[in-house]
């Protein structure tokens, strides 16, 4: 016989003496039990006195009271299972039936009613109990099942923390990696100068050749220090409105003298553009970061077109380029600190674009030109406070 948890002995179809892990129930659990067998009991006690209390020429009193046996049992069986139910139903049966033999039996077609509402007492308490018995199995189904998808789900979330944990301890040693390898050249230089300069003796020309190496390396540390600085310990942005198109002239100011022979750069924004609140040095450091990229990327010369334009209640900003374009599979690494696909250069310039566009609540995204090269469109949601 199936055991279940929380019922007394006296119902053996649901033991009181073990729950589902075997343990004992809980006190409150075991008070429960015990109150709702007092109600199963009580209940057939009133109404089988009100059987017998009753005159025999109230039949209209007499018809509510035999079916009142059916509140009893019905509870009995969703409280106690199949057992509990046909076990009220018996004893319902067994007080009624001598009310029906002193009362009835000169009535026998009434009488017969009665005897068959005894049956009926029977069929209603096992079948509900049956009833009650499956609900009570998928419960406990449900429940196993619940516990299990917890014990999943914190296993799941310690894998995820493991998995973090790596990660975060790859992107460190990638870092160290990167920033030994962008140390260890400039390093070389200036180690080699040093030599040269040991064995000029006292050439003019090379020894101030071999010191405009070591300034040229030591720039090349500090700038690399300087955007390592900026990536691992950005401004706290300083907001304000900016005219977006003002941004896009002075990086177009910017990098015309820097650029190289055969680069143009064209701009392209309308003069109803929103107002960004943000930082402008910091929007002003996206855009020329990604300027400077594109037409490092066309070393034989070609069009650098900066746009702008309405998108969702904010602006988006492009910069796009006609240059050598970037392979697939680096797409994804492209925002990842000291990744290049350049000779020279830190790999943190797109980071540091990256984690400023981030950090005023946007996002920059990359795509292939039909014809060639590539376009950088950076987003920025519309903020409260900007001038409209």
């Amino acid at each position: 016989m199936e055991t279940k948890p929380g019922i007394p002995a006296v119902m053996p179809s649901r033991s009181s003496n073990e729950s589902i892990d075997g343990q004992a129930p809980p006190q409150g659990l075991r008070r429960s039990n015990r109150k709702a067998l007092m109600l199963v009991i009580a209940g057939i006690g009133v109404t089988s006195a009100g059987h017998y209390l009753t005159p025999p020429d109230l039949l209209l009193w007499h018809g509510i009271f035999q079916r009142l046996y059916y509140l009893p049992v019905v509870y009995a069986a969703i409280s106690f299972g199949w057992v509990g139910g046909l076990a009220a139903a018996v004893a319902s049966g067994l007080l009624y039936l001598p009310h029906i033999v002193r009362t009835w039996s000169h009535m026998e077609h009434y009488a017969m009613e009665q005897y068959a509402e005894i049956v009926m007492f029977l069929a209603v308490g096992t079948v509900t109990g049956i009833l009650s018995d499956r609900e009570q199995r998928r419960r406990m189904e449900l429940q196993k099942i619940a516990q299990q998808l917890r014990r999943v789900y914190r296993e799941l979330q310690d894998s995820f923390e493991q998995v973090r944990r790596a990660d975060r301890l790859s992107a460190i040693g990638q870092l160290a990696a990167g920033l030994a390898h962008e140390i260890r050249n400039p390093l070389s230089s200036i180690d080699g100068a040093a030599e040269v300069l040991e064995d000029a003796a006292g050439s003019e020309e090379v020894r101030r050749e071999t010191l405009g190496i070591i300034r040229k390396e030591c720039a090349r540390l500090n700038r690399l220090l300087k955007s390592l600085l900026d990536f691992a310990r950005p401004r706290h942005p300083e907001r304000r409105g900016v005219e977006v198109a003002a941004v896009l002239d002075s990086v177009i100011e910017l990098v015309r003298h820097s650029a190289g022979k055969g680069i143009r750069l064209v701009r392209d924004a309308p003069s109803d553009l929103p107002a960004l609140f943000c930082d402008e040095e910091q929007i002003a450091q996206v855009v020329l970061n990604l300027t400077l990229n594109a037409a490092q990327a066309m070393p034989d010369g070609g069009e650098v077109h900066l746009s702008a334009e309405r998108r969702d209640g904010g602006v988006v900003i492009r910069v796009r380029d006609q240059g050598t374009g970037i392979q697939d599979e680096h797409l994804d690494r492209l925002f990842d600190p000291f990744f290049t696909t350049k000779s020279t250069g830190t790999g943190l310039g797109l980071s540091v674009v990256h984690q400023i566009v981030t950090q005023h609540g946007g996002n920059v995204s990359i795509e292939k030109n039909p014809d060639k090269g590539m376009t950088f469109s950076v987003f920025f949601p519309p903020s409260e406070g900007a001038r409209k």
